[in-house]
């Protein structure tokens, strides 16, 4: 079996250098790859790896992005295009601004993308999430300003006895009381 260890990002932590590792009874030795020690040209040249080019040993990342977006708007399998959109976009953000990313790559063409509509159903899931809290949240404090006991406020609400205390004091302090 032959190991490989895959470092995206340059640092300067001394593991990047190493080569073995041994735990107790194990010993293993494997590949390191540096990316930016890389040849940009065998990222441009493979469709699969083509999202991993603006990590590797170029001199304008920008310009190397700009060049994957444009191999990638050729490439004639919709999902593989938008996959390869998807993944781009997510290791150009390793290095790049988001504004820059979003200027190159097309987001139509991410849409299609497994991973792009997980990322978007789950940011719309903590989306409601976050507002059926603020909604608990909302009522708790309209509860207790009607004076109703922290108990049942938590009873009704689902928070616990702590939370709607701590409500209580937050609503005392911004009220001025």
């Amino acid at each position: 079996m032959r190991q490989v260890v895959v470092y995206l990002q340059k640092t300067d932590s001394e593991l990047v250098q190493q080569t073995t590792f041994a735990l107790e009874e194990t010993f293993h030795r494997f590949q390191v790859i540096r990316l930016w020690e890389q040849p940009t040209e065998t990222f441009l040249r493979t469709p699969g790896l083509l999202p991993f080019a603006v990590l590797s040993n170029t001199d304008n990342k920008v310009n190397t992005l700009q060049e994957v977006a444009t191999i990638i708007d050729d490439i004639t399998d919709k999902q593989m295009q938008s996959n390869l959109a998807a993944s781009a976009f997510i290791l150009a953000g390793l290095v790049l601004e988001k504004e820059v990313i979003q200027r190159l790559l097309r987001r139509d063409i991410m849409r299609e993308s497994v991973t792009y509509q997980l990322l978007i159903e789950e940011g719309r899931e903590e989306g409601r999430e976050e507002g059926r809290e603020e909604t608990v949240r909302l009522v708790a404090v309209n509860m207790i300003k009607e004076g109703m006991s922290i108990e049942v406020v938590a009873k009704v609400t689902g928070l616990t006895v702590e939370q709607v205390q701590q409500l209580q004091t937050t609503e005392a302090e911004n009220s001025g009381d």
